[in-house]
């Protein structure tokens, strides 16, 4: 896709490429209709009452003076003409109406000289015609009523109620089309966030259908491997659990004479290899969802700060006063400490800040430090499981490469957001977004926040 190309839901492409080949299809079939039945008709029609207009005033003229009389009355009762001789000129017709225009030409091919029909409006819209008949210019005119159609009129309702039925159906079509999808991808997005989906329902065509099913044994089978997965993890921690037990209690168990440097390596190796197991576990139970509840973020993230507290290490904490999430307790406080945990053990001794906001319907706590920071380029990598950077990362400062990993998933079957950005002046920023619980979103938002400097 070219940069700066913004797509187009599948959607609004159906509807306006359905809505687009049916409207030009009805106007083709419109303008078909115009051109070889409604302009025939309307020839026709003008013909017709041209000769009746010239018979009319030719026979007027014709008549004896005492007959004209009753002669114009009849016409006036059967045909709704009214008759004049010699009246006085009218203006030039300025709107233009294709049937007067029709009407123009029928006169002027049956009397061989221009005729232009002319109208006036004051109570009741008349057409006018002079014929000249005997010598004589006769003025015969007949109202719009006479007419009985608005061919205008006619045109624009056909085209209004031709839009209207080409969106109707092109919208219906769509949605038939594009709703089995929607729904695919929704629960393609709950499966790529660690959530499983519902069965989706079968729609009765074919080949939706047949996607639908491929797509629930797929979720089936995803469903089995990540539990299989927590199983396979749980016991193999729990399995090397064992002989690390054993593997404790020989060293506790040797002499007295023995090398203590070499003992002391063999604890802190079993520690790391304890902690190292509980991270696996950890990761396992990442995807395992947790009821969530209200919780005050303001003692949660104060009992937190105190938790990583030591001396010489300054941690500043600020929260806006009465603000509540609606989340698990364990998974957001397992969250909480590995951010907390990498910022201590990055943050490179310097002070450290942890803030809580609302933005919006959410709340969003940011875990600040002023270590080396991390590449742009890396800043994505370090949420994959095992991933390290060696600049920073590196045997001495610790880490088992899975806590980030455990935080974005844990995120993802939350329905959290984790984001990493460089902070101005040197150091990262950790950035997570949480919704409020339900009472709190009710409530206006907060002003200002309670600041806390420890040392």
């Amino acid at each position: 896709m070219s940069a700066g190309h913004k797509p187009h839901s599948l959607f609004r492409s159906t509807v306006s490429t359905v809505a687009g080949a049916l409207l030009l299809f009805q106007l083709v079939l419109i303008a078909a209709t115009v051109h070889y039945v409604m302009l025939p008709m309307a020839q026709r029609s003008a013909d017709d009452l041209a000769a009746l207009l010239v018979l009319s005033a030719k026979t007027w003229v014709e008549l004896p003076p005492e007959t004209r009389k009753d002669f114009e009355l009849e016409l006036i009762r059967q045909h709704q003409f009214m008759l004049f001789e010699d009246a006085a000129p009218l203006p030039v017709r300025g709107m233009p109406l294709p049937y007067l225009e029709l009407l123009d030409d029928a006169l002027s091919a049956r009397l061989g000289e221009p005729v232009s029909v002319r109208v006036t409006d004051l109570d009741t819209t008349w057409f006018w015609a002079d014929i000249p008949a005997g010598g004589k210019l006769i003025r015969i005119g007949f109202p719009k009523s006479r007419l009985h159609t608005d061919p205008p009129m006619t045109l624009l309702l056909a085209l209004v109620a031709t839009v209207l039925l080409s969106l109707i159906t092109a919208l219906i079509l769509a949605r038939r089309i594009t709703r089995p999808l929607a729904q695919l991808a929704h629960a393609a997005q709950r499966i790529g966030s660690g959530n499983l989906p519902e069965a989706l329902p079968d729609n009765g065509i074919q080949e939706l259908s047949t996607l639908t099913a491929s797509f629930n044994r797929m979720a089936l089978q995803v469903r089995e491997m990540l539990a299989n997965r927590t199983t396979l993890l749980a016991g193999i921690s729990h399995d090397l659990r064992t002989p690390l037990a054993r593997m404790r209690l020989a060293v506790e168990m040797l002499p007295q004479d023995a090398d203590q440097k070499m003992v002391g390596r063999l604890r802190r190796d079993i520690e790391d290899m304890n902690a190292l197991i509980g991270e696996f576990m950890g990761l396992g139970k990442a995807l395992q969802q947790e009821p969530p509840e209200r919780l005050e973020l303001e003692p949660l993230l104060r009992e937190m700060v105190q938790e990583v507290r030591a001396p010489g290490r300054e941690i500043g904490c600020s929260v806006q006063p009465e603000l509540g999430v609606s989340a698990g307790p364990l998974a957001l406080h397992r969250v909480l400490q590995n951010l907390l945990g990498n910022a201590v053990r990055y943050g490179a001794g310097q002070p450290l800040e942890i803030n809580a906001e609302r933005k919006g319907d959410e709340a969003v706590i940011r875990i600040l430090d002023r270590g080396p920071g991390i590449p742009p380029q890396e800043l994505d990598k370090v949420f994959r499981p095992f991933y390290r950077i060696e600049s920073s990362r590196n045997a001495d400062t610790g880490g088992s490469g899975l806590g980030l990993a455990i935080v974005q998933q844990l995120c993802a079957a939350n329905g959290w957001s984790i984001e990493l950005h460089a902070r101005e002046g040197g150091g990262t920023v950790a950035e997570l977004r949480l919704p409020l619980s339900e009472s709190q979103q009710e409530q206006p938002q907060g002003q200002g926040q309670r600041g806390e400097q420890g040392a």
